[in-house]
């Protein structure tokens, strides 16, 4: 199973995706790096390098991460991530401020480990809104669900 991503699929990617991280959505423009195409599940965990596998992240996203598929909450039961490809970021996360809320445990285990609402990040989006860059369009249409 190869993992090699050709151009071709990485701009299908990026073009289904708005250029939004799907995790976090903030958007490339307002990324000091691109956005990398991730494996939702990990090659080292079965996945392939197929469209239906792969979803845009912004570099704080995708490094958390990692090859991670889920973790353990409190509960001590394992809970997937987010998978962009069949979850509705509405129905896991809401915006409160500059924070990112889970209303879900999809979006309990997402959000931490993903650190979505740690203060650099909060601080982060809380510029971007002050500015009116965050939510963009694209992004607030998901949130709207």
């Amino acid at each position: 199973m190869s993992s090699l991503i050709s151009d071709p699929l990485r701009l299908l990617v990026r073009s289904r995706a708005d250029s939004l991280c799907e995790y976090c959505l903030i958007h490339e423009d307002d990324c000091l790096f691109i956005l990398q195409v991730d494996h939702i599940i990990s090659v080292k965990h079965g996945g392939a390098a197929e469209l239906d596998n792969l979803a845009l992240a912004c570099i704080f996203c995708n490094r958390q991460k990692g090859s991670d598929v889920g973790t353990m909450l409190a509960s001590r039961n394992f809970v997937r991530f987010l998978n962009p490809r069949i979850d509705s970021w509405s129905a896991h996360f809401r915006l409160a401020g500059a924070m990112i809320e889970p209303l879900t445990a999809v979006g309990e285990a997402t959000a931490r480990i993903l650190r979505f609402n740690d203060s650099e990040r909060a601080a982060e989006r809380e510029e971007l809104i002050a500015q009116g860059r965050y939510p963009a369009l694209p992004a607030l249409a998901r949130m709207r669900g």
